[in-house]
């Protein structure tokens, strides 16, 4: 990479540190942008600018969006008794791409993962919590991966619901062990979602 000029050292540096992106990638992402596309290197620039500058949290639900409120949680027609509690906001674009699941979500921006520094405070937990709390919701489906640290962060979730007295599910197994939603296809994510079952407040 010292061949290079020092500009295109920093742009392959910074490429490479996308998820999936190595060093040969970036190397070869960042000739094309400057060799092949400069069209493409300045649209992409303007994008970058535009879309870190505009996207934020939604103020309920925690998915990405341009506004106060995200899509879902600005449609009247949804369901807000049913609360889908996913990890990230690519996981609510899975289950939106089924278009059948008509309740609202609630993001919480990772997993309880101890191992990697992640405690259950620095996810949007204590905000769920206060969600059920206002009394709307009637079933929380706790659809986080099924991983040890996904089954970890929904039997936390479910014994702080379980005094609020709501119904809570988990996706079936349709999900393999181990799997994350936003990998499964869209056959398997409506069996997992249709066929979810109930959560006890001790798991």
């Amino acid at each position: 990479m010292s061949f290079f000029p020092p500009s295109m050292q920093k742009l392959i540096h910074e490429l490479s540190r996308l998820p999936s992106i190595g060093e040969k990638s970036a190397t070869r992402l960042a000739y094309h942008l400057v060799q092949n596309d400069k069209k493409l290197a300045e649209d992409l620039s303007v994008a970058l600018r535009a879309t870190v500058g505009t996207v934020q949290l939604c103020s309920c639900c925690f998915h990405l969006t341009d506004t106060e409120l995200c899509k879902v949680c600005s449609d009247k027609e949804r369901d807000g008794t049913i609360l889908c509690v996913v990890e990230k906001p690519m996981d609510v674009i899975a289950i939106e791409r089924m278009g059948e699941f008509r309740g609202l979500y609630h993001v919480l921006h990772g997993q309880w993962s101890p191992l990697r520094g992640k405690d259950p405070d620095q996810l949007k937990i204590k905000e769920l919590v206060e969600r059920v709390k206002q009394g709307e919701v009637s079933e929380a489906i706790l659809a986080t991966s099924s991983t040890v640290e996904g089954d970890a962060t929904a039997l936390y979730i479910a014994r702080l619901l379980a005094p609020l007295g709501i119904k809570m599910t988990r996706l079936a197994q349709g999900i393999p062990k181990g799997g994350e939603l936003e990998y499964a296809d869209d056959i398997t994510l409506s069996r997992a979602l249709s066929g979810r079952s109930s959560v006890a407040g001790g798991y």
